[in-house]
């Protein structure tokens, strides 16, 4: 049954109510275009605005590759052919931890020089409210409780991002800043800080171990000279000294003996052994055979006189009979003979076993030397057994020393510079980046504007399942005719375009020309939001034109309330729209100064690339006053003069900034080196201290003095001199 409708609604043909399907849906899309259109022009124009306004970031990356350098020639007891060992997944997350270590951190934020730049230290620009709220009542911490680095750490974090590349032993690092240079510096700087680490850390366990082993080689000196010493008093008491061939005199002593002893039963036995046979021979009447009776001389004689007495006698037997004296004498001659050559064999035999008993003495003798000797050979015995251990006991320790004087030269030659490669090199250095990293421009107006579309489509799809049926029945069933479509949301862009021209008023104003200035360098004409005319400054100032170099300007003021700074500053931006310009600060204006400037260039702690930026929002390249005092300046004036005449080697105009005009030393210093003066004073031309300034300057030998005075009436005067 249709339900009745409100008065003044017409009347609706009765269907039954059913659900939401697809095509009421995309229908409900259709009809609600405009509001979808709206939502992503909204968002489109939102989002160019942001990437617009927001300032970049820039992100420099560097990467480091880990691997063992160590080799046969970094270390000289290292086997040539010894595995090296690898570096696993653990491994490379350890180093990703060591890159983002505190120690690491604070070195990288005092080399890169964070503390005081606004983008990492939260006290270089103004404190919010809403954190010194907080501050009071306790959410957030002081930041003037913290030391200076500590106070940068947290903000250093959130721009460092290290990261192991996928499975592999790289490791990348990346660093975020507003500054393209210092985003490239930084990563670089991480990664050399790291490898100085590495170096470091090895360097440091090289010197601790050469100095105990240096304090250990000490003691164990004396302990191996101790050693080595009773083992020579035990052997010298113990009568245990080396003879040739590192054998004891003892053992070689009865060695000897027992060799004499075996000569001496060898003789014995000869001699025995030839008595018996001569004793034999000579039973058998052959006593002339003996070899020691036949080579006797004497038996020699014998043997050829009863050859002789023979022969003669068998020549007479020829003629005489048996029984003839002749015969008798011959026989009687002949048995002579052989009695003397009998006894002279007996002699032998007498002399032979004299021989053997005195061999057999002998053999005695050496039997008890030799039984005395070893008793004295197993006394040494049972001493060498002590001498042994104690030799044991000096080779350990002599071997200990040679082992600790070989690690030990080791050691001390790794301490030297470049002896101990880290475990890693850098395998790509960050470069200066050309594109932001964020914004990135193109994808976030793509997608901020398809999600403020998408949503606002859901936002409708919602709505209209979300929506009562008995409301939205009319709206499907009205008889001949549709719905009336809703308004848009807001009016379609461009509708009033031709209404008013873009900009508004104050673009209007803007367009409308600038009046020019009075003619004359003697007055300058103010507009805002500037205070002073920098363009009749500037032709004022153009009327120098040194030979061979640049101009060089210096900009000062009575007091630093006068406007120098700033009157530096806009001239400088002036300059540098159509020449190259620099913008020198001479001292810190009771600033503290965060990075490196003129005064460390001047000293030669630092170069002209670490000293000079570039001024944001501009072409203007700025020198700060530098971390070491202005006093310097005036001790190395040659300095000041080289650094000013480089600079005229690359920019046209040289703008330098004092702000106390107080330090005479600094303005007769700087006075003589450039080519005009600017004051900047809204003081009388007749104040006594404008005058005293104005004649400091020209005593001083500055060539030109010009005042630049601003005027209640929105003009300022330049007083020439």
């Amino acid at each position: 049954m249709s339900q009745p409708l409100a008065e003044g609604v017409p009347s609706v043909r009765e269907e039954p109510l059913e659900s939401v399907h697809l095509g009421q849906i995309v229908g409900a899309v259709r009809a609600r275009w405009r509001l979808i259109a709206g939502a992503g022009f909204v968002a489109f124009a939102a989002s160019v605005a942001f990437v617009s306004l927001v300032t970049p970031r820039y992100t420099g990356e560097a990467k480091i590759i880990l691997e063992s350098r160590d080799s046969f020639y970094t270390r000289p007891t290292q086997d040539r052919f010894e595995p090296q060992p690898q570096i696993d997944e653990q491994a490379v997350a350890s180093q990703v931890q060591v890159v983002m270590s505190r120690d690491l951190a604070r070195e990288a934020i005092k080399q890169l020089g964070l503390v005081g730049n606004p983008e990492f230290d939260p006290l270089a620009g103004e404190v919010s409210a809403i954190r010194r709220l907080m501050i009071m009542v306790g959410l957030s911490r002081n930041p003037l409780d913290r030391r200076p680095e500590e106070r940068v750490l947290e903000s250093y974090y959130d721009h460092l991002l290290v990261y192991p590349v996928g499975k592999s032993r790289i490791v990348a690092i990346e660093f975020r800043s507003k500054d393209p240079e210092l985003a490239a510096r930084g990563a670089n700087k991480i990664a050399e800080l790291y490898l100085e680490m590495q170096e470091a850390a090895k360097k440091d366990t090289a010197r601790s171990a050469s100095g105990w082993l240096g304090a250990s080689i000490e003691g164990l000196r004396a302990r191996v000279a101790e050693a080595e010493a009773k083992v020579e008093t035990f052997r010298a008491k113990n009568g245990l000294l080396l003879g040739s061939n590192n054998v004891a005199i003892n053992t070689q002593q009865l060695s000897e003996l027992n060799t004499q002893l075996a000569q001496a039963r060898t003789a014995q036995a000869d001699a025995q052994a030839k008595a018996r046979l001569i004793k034999d021979m000579i039973k058998d009447g052959r006593a002339f055979e003996i070899p020691d009776v036949a080579n006797n001389e004497l038996i020699r004689r014998l043997i050829e006189q009863r050859i002789n007495l023979r022969a003669q006698l068998a020549l007479e037997l020829r003629t005489l009979l048996p029984e003839h004296p002749r015969i008798k004498e011959l026989n009687a001659q002949v048995n002579d003979l052989e009695s003397q050559i009998r006894g002279a064999a007996e002699r032998t035999v007498r002399t032979l076993e004299n021989d053997a008993r005195i061999a057999g003495a002998r053999v005695e003798t050496l039997n008890a030397a030799i039984d005395a000797q070893k008793e004295i050979v197993a006394r040494a015995n049972e001493a060498e057994v002590q001498l042994r251990a104690l030799e044991r006991e000096a080779k350990a320790q002599r071997d200990q020393l040679e082992s600790y004087l070989a690690r030990y030269r080791e050691a001390t030659a790794r301490d030297a510079e470049n002896a101990v490669p880290p475990d890693a090199r850098i395998v790509s250095s960050a470069i200066v980046p050309e594109k932001p990293s964020f914004p990135k421009k193109v994808p976030i107006v793509f997608f901020s504007t398809l999600a403020a579309m998408v949503m606002a489509a859901g936002a409708i799809v919602a709505r209209e399942m979300l929506a009562d049926p008995t409301l939205a029945e009319p709206r499907r069933t009205r008889e001949g005719r549709d719905e009336e479509e809703e308004p848009p949301a807001f009016d379609p862009p461009g509708a009033d375009e031709e209404e008013a021209p873009r900009g508004g008023p104050a673009a209007s104003a803007a367009a409308e020309p600038k009046p020019d200035p009075e003619p004359g360098p003697s007055l300058l004409l103010l507009t805002a939001p500037e205070r002073f005319d920098t363009h009749a400054l500037i032709a004022r100032l153009a009327r120098v034109t040194p030979a061979g170099r640049g101009r060089r300007i210096l900009v000062t003021g009575v007091t630093p309330a006068d406007g120098q700074a700033e009157l530096a500053k806009e001239v400088g931006r002036t300059l540098a729209q159509r020449s190259r310009a620099l913008l020198v600060c001479v001292d810190a204006g009771g600033a503290a100064p965060a990075r490196h400037g003129f005064t460390d260039l001047v000293a030669g702690e630092a170069s002209f690339m670490e000293i000079i930026t570039r001024e944001s929002g501009s072409r203007l390249h700025v020198v700060g006053a530098g971390l070491l005092d202005g006093a310097l300046l005036a001790q190395e004036w040659q300095g000041v003069e080289i650094a000013l005449s480089a600079f005229d080697q690359t920019y046209d105009w040289v703008v330098c900034l004092l702000h106390d005009s107080a330090k005479p030393d600094l303005l007769a210093l700087f006075a003589p080196c450039i080519d005009t003066v600017v004051i900047a004073s809204n003081a009388d031309a007749a104040d006594e201290a404008l005058v005293d300034l104005y004649e400091r300057a020209r005593t001083a030998g500055a060539p030109d003095v010009v005042v630049a005075r601003e005027v209640a009436c929105a003009d300022a005067t330049l007083v020439a001199a």
